[in-house]
Parts: C-alpha cells; structure tokens; sequence
C-alpha cells in the first residue's frame, strides 16, 4: 500500500477522487498480480492515464458499452481475476444494472465497480451526467456492498480492502476536482464500520462521501452556537453500521447529510433502521430534492441544494429548535 505521508495526503487532495484512484490502482498492480482494470470508454477521464501506460495489458477499455463491460468483467472475475470496473456512475448504475443484479448480486462475482463523478461533479454536463440516484440503486441488489469515501486517503484505504476481499463491490466517488483533507494521519478503516469523528450529546451528524468534510465545518458552526454535534462518517452504505445508529440515539436530534437523492440514499437507510427503534430521536435528512436541478457549476448545485455549511447549520438550527419549543 502508498505510504501514508503528509506529503501523499496533501498530493491525493488535490488530485481529486479520479486521480487518487489511478494512484491506488497503479500502486496495488505492482502488488496484484491478477488485477484487472476496465472502463466504458472513459480510461483517461476517470483518473487511469498513468495506470494505462505502465500496465497497458492489464487495461481493457470496452467502450460505451457499459452493461459488456459489467459482463466482461464478471466472466473475468469468475476465472479468478481482481477486477476494477469504472465509468460514470450514473452509466454504470443505470444502463448496467441489469449485469450487476444478476452476475454481482446474485452469482456473487466479486467485480468492484467505481462509480466516478457521482453527485455534481459533471455541473455544467446537466442532468444527464448528474449521478444522484446510485447509492439508492445499489443498495437495493443483495449481496453487493456499497462504500463512499470522504477523502483521498480513505480512497487509497477502500480500494485496497476491497482488492483483498471476496465479495463484489460499489465504490461512489463524490467531491469537486480537489478533496478536503478528512484525515491527517493514518487511521484503521474496517469496511462496515463507521467512523466517529468528533463527539458531542445534542445532535449526531451521520454523513458520507463529500459532505463529510461539510458536515464537519457545520459541526463547528453548530459549537458557536452553543450546541454539542457528533460527526460520524458512514463510509459503508452496505452494509450499515446500525450500532453506530443505535448509539446515536441519545441525541436530540439525529441528522444525515449527502450528495445524494433525499429518496432511498444514506438518510432512507438511517430511517430504516430508526424505524425499529422505540422512542427513537427524530430524525432531519438533507440531501438533493426529488428534482432535477438546473445545470450548473458544481459549487451552484451544491448552494441551490441546501448543501453548504451556512444552509445546513441553518436548516439544522431550525429543525432543533422547532421540535424543542413543539415538544416533538
């Protein structure tokens, strides 16, 4: 695995989610020597421009044919490849996912497939581009376990877990062209368990991906002004922390954010669960409205969606006090 530097951690922020995963992979090809990796036509675009020249027999680019590329990938992995499949998530979640129910889900093939550009990344590409329905999508096919790292190191940590493990995989990739920095120094990542970042009694903040690190600077906004914020950081959307649920419900207030459809994402899976529990804190989730946005530049989809540090402190203010002053 890349070393784990101040250096390397500062060079995956500003790669971005793309670059920082052609890093991981040219990285564990030296190490894997059945690893396969493939794209639907977008090899240089998703950050593999390094890995193609040096491993050009290791690459296959099987062109805008995403649900191929999902099935020639299956077959490769039934004859014991490791196998990394990319393109944009919204492509690969939609036009493929007939392939990934039947060969990942059902048959278990353990292909792991990257979703890059998800959320707003594409901006001015417009709805067509925009990948805001893929974690729901995901989560629905049994068997396939879902992760959204929030930085570049928990990028290089995922990818190279997921290169060890036998069961097939969804990476979403969030975030603008460069990624703020989440972790400072190496830390252990268990796929499956969330990370608590900072705690605090008053209200749980249950982020993923990149508003992670948002989430974060509206905790601080929320110490301002006088209230106690846990961050936790659910890297895993399949399978789900669900004590890290239960144990938030001691707050007064449980909240999940993300670059996501409000319909069937991270907050859909945090109200699954809290639906079972009796007495359960209430719970506000912030997310992409059921709509299509008018295309624009990534940080515009961002402020229209609610989605900045001033907005979601705002909403999140608000929400408290109303159900403590309505008794709810």
């Amino acid at each position: 695995m890349i070393d784990i530097t101040p250096k390397n951690i500062r060079v995956w922020s500003r790669l971005g989610s793309r670059g920082t995963l052609g890093l991981a992979l040219l990285d564990l090809a030296s190490s894997k020597k059945n690893l396969i990796v493939m794209s639907a036509d977008l090899g240089q675009t998703s950050g593999l421009g390094r890995f193609i020249s040096t491993y050009p027999n290791l690459f296959y680019n099987l062109g805008i044919a995403e649900s191929n590329m999902v099935g020639v990938a299956a077959g490769m992995a039934k004859e014991g490849s490791c196998v990394f499949a990319t393109t944009f998530s919204n492509f690969l979640s939609m036009r493929a996912y007939e392939q990934i129910r039947l060969n990942l889900g059902y048959m278990q093939l353990p292909v792991h497939l990257v979703g890059v550009a998800s959320g707003f990344e594409m901006g001015m590409f417009g709805n067509t581009h925009y990948g805001i329905e893929d974690m729901a999508l995901m989560r629905m096919v049994p068997n396939l376990t879902v992760l959204s790292p929030a930085d570049g190191m928990e990028i290089i940590k995922i990818v190279n877990a997921v290169a060890e493990s036998s069961v097939p995989t969804y990476i979403r990739l969030t975030g603008s062209q460069s990624l703020p920095i989440i972790y400072h120094e190496d830390y252990d990542l268990v796929i499956g368990n969330a990370i608590t970042l900072c705690d605090g009694d008053d209200i749980t903040i249950i982020s993923t991906g990149s508003m992670v690190y948002t989430s974060l600077q509206v905790a601080h906004s929320l110490v301002e002004r006088g209230f106690s914020c846990k961050v936790v950081n659910m890297h895993t959307i399949k399978p789900l922390d669900t004590n890290v649920i239960k144990n938030s419900c001691g707050a007064q207030l449980i909240v999940t954010v993300e670059e996501h459809s409000l319909l069937g994402g991270l907050g859909g899976a945090v109200a699954e669960v809290l639906s079972e529990i009796p007495g359960h804190p209430p719970l506000l989730r912030i997310g992409i409205p059921d709509s299509f946005p008018h295309a624009g530049t990534y940080e515009y989809l961002i402020d229209i969606c609610g989605l900045t540090r001033e907005k979601i402190t705002e909403k999140i203010i608000s929400s408290f006090n109303f159900r403590r002053t309505t008794n709810i």
